[in-house]
């Protein structure tokens, strides 16, 4: 896949792809179809045919794409934790911000996950996604760990696949229950992440 949208290239490519995401975010991965997204992003259905092959492969680009912008703010904020708890409130934060600004990026990885479960090529794409994001916060971490930020008892990727169980999971209650406060379980994980971390 990653071919595929290198090929189709710049403007268009981020069209269908911002296109693709606008319509899960109005009517479900299940309501949208090639000929909404080919109609709001100004191409031929046929184009997300050639390039995309399946809506699935044109999900796992979206979330792809959200994934590599979250990463390099993730990247630009740890830059700035100087302690453990600067790590912390970096990582709440971001959960936070995913919430509050950036619901159907929660949504669209859960579809996707939802996808995988029945074709081997999407499950096979989200675990190189999976496998690419713990490997990167994991190398922060342990730049972390080397200016003696952080401490953590555990392989750094082993640490960073718990913390990222823990965000997914809090990210999907805290979208179906938005009315809950999540302030003291936000608390209550910080302590857990502190407990790996320090």
């Amino acid at each position: 896949m990653e071919a595929a949208s290198t090929a189709l290239g710049g403007d268009k490519a981020q069209r269908i792809v911002d296109a693709m995401r606008a319509s899960v975010a109005a009517r479900g991965a299940a309501g949208s179809t090639f000929d909404h997204v080919a109609r709001e992003a100004g191409v031929s259905r046929g184009l997300l045919h050639y390039y995309f092959g399946t809506k699935e492969r044109l999900l796992a680009e979206v979330v792809r794409r959200d994934s590599d912008l979250r990463l390099a703010a993730l990247d630009a904020a740890l830059a700035s934790a100087h302690t453990a708890e600067d790590l912390l409130e970096v990582l709440v934060r971001s959960l936070e911000d995913l919430v509050e600004r950036d619901p159907a990026f929660v949504a669209l990885h859960f579809e996707l996950f939802t996808s995988a479960r029945r074709t081997p090529e999407i499950a096979a794409e989200l675990g190189a996604l999976h496998r690419r994001i713990r490997e990167h916060v994991a190398a922060q971490l342990d730049a972390k760990r080397a200016e003696g930020v952080i401490a953590p008892g555990a392989d750094p990727e082993a640490v960073v696949t718990v913390l990222l169980s823990l965000a997914d999971g809090l990210a999907l209650r805290m979208l179906a229950d938005p009315e809950h406060d999540w302030g003291p379980t936000l608390a209550a994980a910080m302590a857990a992440a502190r407990a790996l971390l320090t």
